[in-house]
């Protein structure tokens, strides 16, 4: 599995795809501290941007891989390489290429501008935290659209289609529900339903740290009244890392059971 995922990351930090994604969060970190000169301010303007344009890219750049490795792949499968060591190096290879680019891309400018020498630093780290959390799972997510789907075309409708529900859909059925049953008691059922989108939870995760109540929103602060910062941190961190492991088991199974 290690060699498999050598060769996809060295592979991928060649490609100029890494350096585009790499380039435009060096220059938006740049521009955003230049114009703010507070870094607390960049965090949280950058929150906003990463918790959309992370899974975008990771859920493009995870199905792309797939279907542009595939002959590579299926040469893979011809040797004596367990299935399950082929895709999941091939996995990590692309989210750690993803998740090397967005920690450079806005690490440089962060640190240019005295990050270790201001308060900011945890705050920084938790965004890179969250990034890297939805690299991995949109990253997963893709792959399974990828193995589930013959069709190129097919495949990149529906990874589409699955950022879009996740980003922007969701919210709306979620509020248009709130809106609907606003006369019932809602706190527990807004809860579960915030389990089942990352992109709530690592918002959520980011301000509950931040602490900015007016910013937390319906589900921020549901969560922050039932479990309070400290214990609402590690819950919704919990439930990403559930939301990673869960679609890796799903690929080795979907792998395996696979006719190629």
């Amino acid at each position: 599995m290690l060699k498999v995922l050598k060769y996809s990351f060295y592979d991928l930090m060649r490609s100029r795809w890494s350096y585009v994604y790499f380039a435009f969060y060096l220059v938006l970190g740049f521009v955003l501290l230049f114009l703010n000169n507070d870094l607390s301010k960049g965090i949280i303007t950058l929150m906003n941007i990463i918790i959309i344009l992370v899974p975008l890219i990771a859920t493009i750049f995870g199905v792309m891989y797939y279907y542009d490795s595939r002959e590579f792949t299926e040469l893979l499968l011809a040797q004596p390489i367990k299935r399950s060591k082929i895709f999941l190096g091939q996995y990590l290879g692309l989210s750690l290429s993803l998740m090397m680019s967005l920690v450079l891309g806005l690490g440089i400018p962060f640190i240019a501008y005295g990050l270790f020498d201001s308060s900011s630093l945890g705050k920084f780290l938790l965004l890179i935290l969250s990034g890297s959390f939805l690299t991995l799972i949109f990253t997963a997510l893709a792959y399974l659209i990828g193995l589930s789907n013959e069709n190129k075309i097919k495949g990149f409708g529906y990874a589409i289609l699955l950022w879009l529900f996740m980003a922007v859909i969701y919210d709306g059925i979620f509020l248009l529900s709130v809106m609907v049953f606003k006369e019932y008691p809602l706190e527990e059922p807004t809860l579960f339903m915030s389990l089942f989108n990352p992109i709530d939870l690592s918002r959520i995760l980011i301000l509950l740290q931040l602490d900015i109540a007016a910013l937390l929103g319906y589900t921020g602060a549901i969560f922050k009244e039932f479990f309070g910062s400290s214990k609402g941190f590690f819950i919704a961190l919990s439930i990403l890392i559930l939301w990673v492991i869960v679609p890796i088991f799903l690929i080795q199974y979907k792998a395996n059971k696979k006719d190629f």
